[in-house]
């Protein structure tokens, strides 16, 4: 089990230091979902060598990866009409939109 839970600890700190570090949303937006796979990951392990014959990590996992996608596909829409107002994807840009 070792062999996959390191991965996904891998990919969680590499996320975790994407989103506090990165000012730009679509970096911001990637480190996210690199987290969320992280998840999916743990999920699917821990129900391989739990519960062999059962398929409920799976089943959550690609529910999991559904949510994901309509998240990412809200996200980017979102991004696109922050880039359309000020110009940039900055977040430190963003306060600019308050008034």
């Amino acid at each position: 089990m070792l062999w996959y839970l390191v991965p996904s600890v891998v990919m969680l700190a590499c996320g975790i230091y994407g989103f506090v570090t990165r000012k730009n949303l679509i970096a911001i937006l990637i480190s996210l979902e690199l987290m969320l796979n992280s998840a999916d990951l743990n999920f699917i392990v821990f129900n391989r060598f739990l519960f062999p014959g059962s398929m409920d990590g799976m089943v959550f996992t690609l529910f999991a990866i559904a949510i994901a996608a309509a998240e990412t596909a809200i996200a980017i829409a979102l991004i696109i009409n922050i880039y359309r107002a000020i110009g940039n994807t900055d977040i430190t840009e963003i306060n600019k939109m308050k008034f």
